[in-house]
């Protein structure tokens, strides 16, 4: 069976057994898993992914030793969609909004992709929320896509956007029916072609970032290894692990690398630059009443 229909199969039936909750954050409704228990860590999904498809191989490992909080964002996952474009600010507020009617603070934050966007400008336009951040394949502005993949964006059509496995896995977890595919690849795509923008996320901004970070990307990514590394410079407290023999998608594809090493890195020792004072411990939660902080 081909790899990525394996993937979605799994991450469907993953899904379909997660104990999704919901929240109403900034008006709208938002989706998220909670299971496990221990210092928290957020994982933020990629661009038309669920929270099941963008880490495989991550959320219920690391439930074993931590709490883990996973938001599907705005028209994505299990989460409806709502008029107007996609937005990696609205996507880094209601993921604000969510921790904090969890009562959450200083989590730790994994982002793959556009995920990897978001846990940056969380970080940064939140930091009493953020102890530590993990991104993967992120990107500070549009140009740092790969041009021959931004071409390919930009002569693709909304249909298209998303290969055979997403559109299989959207169809079946959207509340919005498999006719909106066509929609929400139009909003990925503008997201896409023209997000970040500079009063999102930018060298200058990155340089306020006071969390330690580690900064992952596939040799193959569709982010240049160029982009990767002036995002990494310009963070303040960062470490770089770049993966070999590894395209855009690191969690999925190399798990066996990427998850004992976010781990050690999560779990060691602060290491404080002038100017920065220790980190905080996190705040574990409970389930809202009546419900377990686990799967079924």
């Amino acid at each position: 069976m081909n790899l990525r229909i394996t993937i979605i199969l799994l991450s469907i039936a993953a899904s379909a057994a997660a104990a999704n909750r919901s929240a109403t954050v900034n008006g709208h409704k938002l989706t998220y898993e909670l299971l496990g228990e221990g210092r928290p860590i957020v994982f933020l999904h990629g661009g038309g992914d669920s929270a099941a498809f963008s880490f495989p191989s991550q959320i219920d490992e690391f439930a074993v030793r931590h709490q883990v909080i996973a938001p599907e964002q705005t028209g994505h996952g299990h989460t409806p969609d709502i008029a107007g474009p996609l937005s990696y600010s609205q996507m880094a507020e209601d993921t604000a909004e969510l921790l904090r009617q969890l009562n959450l603070t200083q989590v730790d934050v994994v982002g793959w992709s556009d995920g990897g966007n978001v846990g940056l400008m969380l970080a940064a336009r939140h930091p009493a929320l953020v102890r530590r951040l993990v991104v993967s394949g992120a990107n500070f502005s549009p140009s740092g896509i790969d041009p021959k993949d931004l071409k390919e964006l930009e002569a693709s059509s909304p249909l298209e956007i998303m290969d055979e496995a997403e559109r299989t896995e959207y169809a079946a977890l959207t509340p919005d029916g498999a006719a909106h595919i066509p929609v929400i690849g139009g909003k990925l795509k503008d997201l896409w072609l023209h997000h970040p923008t500079p009063d999102e996320l930018s060298p200058a901004i990155l340089r306020t970032i006071r969390a330690r970070v580690m900064v992952m990307a596939g040799d193959h990514d569709v982010v240049p290894l160029a982009h990767t590394t002036e995002l990494y410079r310009s963070l303040p407290n960062a470490e770089l692990f770049i993966l070999p023999g590894t395209s855009h998608h690191t969690f999925r594809t190399r798990p066996d690398w990427v998850n004992p090493v976010i781990l050690a890195f999560l779990d060691s020792e602060s290491v404080s630059k002038p100017n920065q004072t220790p980190e905080p411990a996190a705040t574990p939660i409970t389930a809202p009443a009546g419900q377990e902080p686990r799967r079924p």
